[in-house]
């Protein structure tokens, strides 16, 4: 991991010395892991910003909180480690001050991202020298992804099929909602646990699964993004799981929903879930290399048009070390797929109060087409219970 990070810093050197930048502050956390291989667990939603400094001919620079800084020594390959306090003289904008230089000529940032407290401070520091935007740079790096990242990302699948796995095996008539979300957390957990070991970096890596599970059923089923309640099953009840902020492995992060309907599925589920299914596969089989993004997301939106449905705001996402990279799968996006891009590809409707259709994968371009990185059924899902 640490041999990639800095890799990739280094040719990100290159292209600023292509490009004229002097040096950037990178703020963003997924990006700092991305570039200096570590990841602290306290950051910018306590006040303690943690940043990277990349000048085009100087080594990096870390600033980071003093209590995090034996951790984050230890795990990233950056040799110069800058330490701050929350009181006293020693603060961090004393420290990007010593990194940034007394005057600087412009400062690049990540825009989109910067916490509003260091970009404050920044207005309000360097009054008149211009900010400017980091991320197109830094993101066109993260479109192509390495075998390397690709094998992390396949693991990451693995671990979301274990979960998946365990998720339809605690569905049943009577259980609660929560209950599939535990079962869902330690599944994960566990498979995480034997990519790792104990030595070296891998041991700054935790295995445990994390963050609320997007989970509902029933009517409820229309709402998307509502988290695991103790709503009990019931026969013929729609279940939708999504890992979209679960399934992820050393900061690579994934894509990943299923339906599954408890004992039957009465027909207009079934139908509203088969366009579902068929709208995400006719996107899937529509991405090669050479195409534009949007049509991917034309692909899947004939099939809701001739279905009946509305179409959605998009059809897929780009994803990395992000849960949201460039591009997207949706009208407007014209880049051009690359083999190496990876994507989280939906087939999704949403009858208000009545019912939903959901599926979710996560994929990489080949030369030919895509391989899966996420591997479930792609059928009705029905359980035994």
């Amino acid at each position: 991991m640490l041999d990639e990070a800095k890799t990739r810093t280094l040719a990100l050197q290159a292209r600023m010395q292509d490009l004229g930048i002097q040096r950037a502050v990178i703020t963003d956390e997924s990006s700092i892991a991305y570039l200096a291989g570590f990841w602290g667990y306290l950051g910018i939603e306590f006040g303690r910003p943690t940043m990277l400094v990349v000048s085009v001919d100087e080594a990096p620079i870390v600033i980071t909180p003093l209590m995090e800084s034996e951790m984050v020594g230890a795990m990233t390959w950056v040799e110069d480690v800058r330490t701050w306090e929350d009181m006293g003289q020693r603060t961090w904008g004393r420290a990007l001050a010593g990194a940034l230089g007394d005057k600087p000529g412009e400062i690049w940032v990540e825009r989109s991202s910067i916490p509003a407290l260091v970009r404050n401070h920044l207005d309000e520091t360097y009054p008149g020298v211009p900010i400017k935007d980091f991320s197109p740079i830094l993101g066109a790096m993260r479109m192509i992804k390495t075998p390397f990242e690709i094998q992390v990302m396949k693991e990451a699948g693995q671990i979301a099929g274990a979960m998946m796995k365990a998720a339809h095996v605690s569905l049943r008539e009577g259980a609660q909602e929560y209950e599939s979300a535990l079962a869902v957390i330690e599944a994960g957990s566990r498979k995480a646990a034997s990519f790792l070991t104990d030595k070296g970096w891998d041991r700054f890596v935790s295995p445990m699964i994390h963050n609320l599970q997007i989970l509902q059923s029933g009517k409820d089923t229309s709402m998307v993004h509502r988290r695991a309640s103790v709503r009990q099953y019931q026969r013929a009840d729609p279940v939708y799981f999504c890992f979209c902020n679960m399934a992820q492995f050393k900061q690579y992060k994934l894509g990943f929903d299923r339906m599954f309907h408890i004992g039957e599925v009465r027909d207009d589920a079934a139908r509203v879930q088969q366009a579902a299914i068929d709208a995400q596969q006719a996107a899937i089989a529509a991405i090669r290399p050479g195409i534009q993004a949007q049509e991917v997301a034309a692909a899947a939106n004939d099939v809701y048009a001739e279905r009946g449905y509305e179409t959605g705001y998009r059809t897929g996402r780009s994803i990395g070390v992000a849960y949201l990279e460039a591009p997207e799968l949706k009208t407007g996006d014209t880049t051009i797929l690359q083999p190496g891009m990876t994507f989280a590809v939906d087939g999704g409707i949403s009858i208000d109060g009545v019912t939903a259709g959901r599926i979710g994968d996560s994929v990489v371009v080949t030369e030919t087409g895509i391989d899966y990185i996420t591997e479930y059924p792609r059928t009705l899902l029905v359980t035994d219970n």
